[in-house]
């Protein structure tokens, strides 16, 4: 197998997947859709029966993500930085599952780097790759040969990428100590706001609050706000996304943390479908946004560059580190590679 290889497969995927980005989407004239459209079609449709927090418009978002990543001239020139291995490993990657294939980048990243592959799916999130992988094999039958699935403890790898809560980010760096690895655990992300963003700005931001419904490291879960900030024109532009309460899961945290901290004392500023809290916690649970003033911006800067290891990105207009536009913070480009360490050179020098 050589790299050209893999590039050409994968922008068969990428083909493929980009017809379900839409619900309007038409399905297209190549080959992949014969054997794998409507089993496709049919797992979008049915995730939520396997993960209630994948509905169909979050599957699909995911989908269309990824799809941008998997043209040939943006793999082509992401992946020519980095040598193809010639001394092929094989990578344990253990995925996690609160995003749809949220371990895809990773599972791309081992492949055109030459490696053999050994994946660890999460429960919430185990039907998706699988037909991905038929679809390579059927594409090239040597993608049968590198790689492999285990639902089983680990064994006969070289090196391991992992992605998990704090909880078992402690277990895999004790478990997988002597391994080169990656291993990944919980990280923020925060907004920096100015007072003096737009209606649209404010409504772009929505889609880095509420896309997975909050479930991604790169869901903005904080905000930093001026003294005397005024909530009622972000609540005005996140009217918008009102349809998150619509899904149980959702409404249930939302009901759940509305009554615990009312019981409390606690005060806080709700809308019907979301909850805003001053808290200096980065973390905040799922329908509650938590929010910090500020006097200085440079002081904040100073304190955003200190924190940089809890944090997975920065939205505002700002020019702050590692920032983001409004709405751009679960559109990441191929090479944002997570918590700041690139993937393809960790593989590249196994």
């Amino acid at each position: 197998m050589n790299r050209d290889i893999v590039i050409e497969a994968f922008s068969s995927i990428g083909l493929f997947l980009s017809q379900f980005e839409s619900f309007y989407s038409e399905k297209t004239n190549i080959t992949l859709n014969k054997k794998f459209y409507e089993p496709f079609y049919s797992a979008i449709t049915s995730a939520k029966t396997h993960n209630g927090w994948f509905e169909e418009k979050q599957v699909r978002r995911a989908l269309g993500a990824l799809s941008g990543w998997l043209k040939p001239d943006i793999l082509k020139e992401w992946s020519s930085k980095y040598k193809w291995s010639d001394d092929p490993k094989t990578v344990a990657i253990i995925m996690a599952g609160n995003i749809p294939l949220v371990g895809f980048h990773d599972f791309v990243c081992a492949l055109l780097s030459g490696h053999h592959v050994i994946v660890k799916l999460s429960s919430e999130d185990k039907v998706l790759l699988p037909l991905i992988v038929k679809m390579l094999v059927d594409l090239n039958p040597i993608f049968g040969q590198v790689i492999s699935f285990t639902e089983s403890r680990m064994k006969d790898f070289d090196a391991v990428i992992a992605t998990g809560s704090d909880n078992t980010a402690r277990y895999f760096n004790y478990y997988f100590s002597k391994y080169p690895h990656i291993i990944r655990k919980n990280r923020n992300s925060v907004a920096v706001l100015s007072g003096n963003e737009t209606q649209k700005e404010l409504e772009s931001m929505g889609d880095d609050v509420f896309a997975y419904y909050g479930l991604g490291c790169r869901n903005v879960s904080k905000l930093y706000v001026p003294n005397g900030y005024d909530f009622e024109m972000l609540f005005e532009a996140f009217y918008k996304y009102k349809d998150v309460i619509d899904n149980k899961k959702y409404a249930n945290n939302f009901d759940y943390y509305r009554a615990l901290f009312l019981m409390g004392g606690n005060e806080m500023l709700e809308n019907g479908f979301l909850l805003l809290r001053e808290d200096s916690s980065f973390s905040s649970p799922i329908s509650m946004l938590h929010y910090e003033c500020y006097d200085d911006l440079d002081e904040l800067k100073e304190h955003l560059i200190a924190k940089s290891n809890q944090i997975q990105c920065v939205v505002s207009t700002f020019d702050i580190e590692n920032s983001f536009d409004f709405g751009q913070a679960q559109i990441p480009a191929i090479d944002d590679y997570a918590d700041g360490v690139d993937t393809m050179e960790f593989l590249m020098n196994l």
